[in-house]
């Protein structure tokens, strides 16, 4: 008791960061409250009495998801379609983004060997690309799949070239800035001894930053999947266009049926990114 008297004479009276906090938390509901009205931001129309039958009809109908054979066989092609797209739009995406990563980096620079600043032209050509690398990750591969699907029609090749471009830019841009990240000592050093920018960037950036550009890599696959099965819905095909077609025909059971797999692949996806970083660590 006597300790516990004397811990308790320790404690402050009053929370001495508590005007900060609340200074904070005001400041916080200020910038917020334009935006909610901006939005139209109304979470009470879920609540009303309209909406909730409207939503317990919808839910209704998901139960039990739809598992004929023939349902089941149409839902493994479209998943594999679906992956399908991820990995080939990710592979482009890749093809894209490593040359303009090795542009970019400016660790890899062999101009500022020496005098510690790029030359003109250099310095021109990074930006060019930085801003290539942000045209490409600004516009959504919703819109570019928009876009792809008036090009080239309704099927996968849509969603192929939306994920490409998109993922390109956001590779690239994270590419170049874990490299970066990392101790410019050995790429240094390869660069003074004559060294190639391919050679420094396998033998001297790679090693270091290997792990954490495979795990990046790996979550972008993941997204990728995710993306794919919303770009779906503007045509460009797998899991995305039959949830789509389910739905305008209000059958709950076969979108329930889609969701599951769904939310299998990126649990699948989780999972193997878990394992290779384990395997890499």
């Amino acid at each position: 008791m006597t300790q516990q008297a004397s811990h308790s004479n320790l404690q402050p009276a009053h929370d001495p960061a508590w005007r900060m906090r609340v200074t904070i938390i005001l400041c916080s509901l200020v910038l917020l409250w334009p935006m909610l009205l901006i939005t139209e931001f109304k979470p009470w129309q879920l609540i009303d009495a309209q909406s909730l039958g409207a939503t317990w009809r919808f839910l209704s109908g998901f139960f039990p998801p739809a598992h004929s054979t023939e349902f089941l066989l149409i839902v493994l092609e479209a998943t594999w379609q679906t992956i399908a797209i991820a990995t080939a739009g990710l592979t482009l995406a890749l093809l894209g983004a490593i040359p303009m990563t090795l542009i970019v980096n400016e660790h890899l620079s062999i101009s500022r060997i020496g005098s510690g600043r790029m030359h003109g032209m250099a310095r021109l050509l990074r930006q060019i690309v930085r801003w290539k690398l942000v045209l490409l990750r600004s516009v959504p591969e919703l819109v570019w799949a928009l876009l792809f699907v008036r090009l080239v029609g309704l099927g996968p090749t849509a969603g192929v070239f939306a994920i490409a471009l998109t993922y390109a830019g956001m590779l690239g841009k994270v590419y170049a800035e874990i490299l970066e990240a990392n101790d410019a000592h050995a790429t240094d050093s390869l660069l003074r001894n004559g060294s190639s920018r391919l050679t420094v960037f396998l033998y001297g950036a790679l090693p270091n930053a290997a792990p954490e550009l495979i795990s990046y890599t790996i979550y972008r696959w993941e997204c990728a999947i995710r993306g794919s099965v919303v770009m779906g819905f503007v045509g460009a095909g797998g899991l995305g266009q039959r949830m789509d077609e389910s739905m305008k025909m209000l059958s709950g059971a076969e979108v329930s049926t889609m969701l599951i797999v769904f939310v299998l692949l990126v649990g699948i996806a989780d999972l193997a990114s878990k394992l290779f970083r384990k395997a890499l660590a």
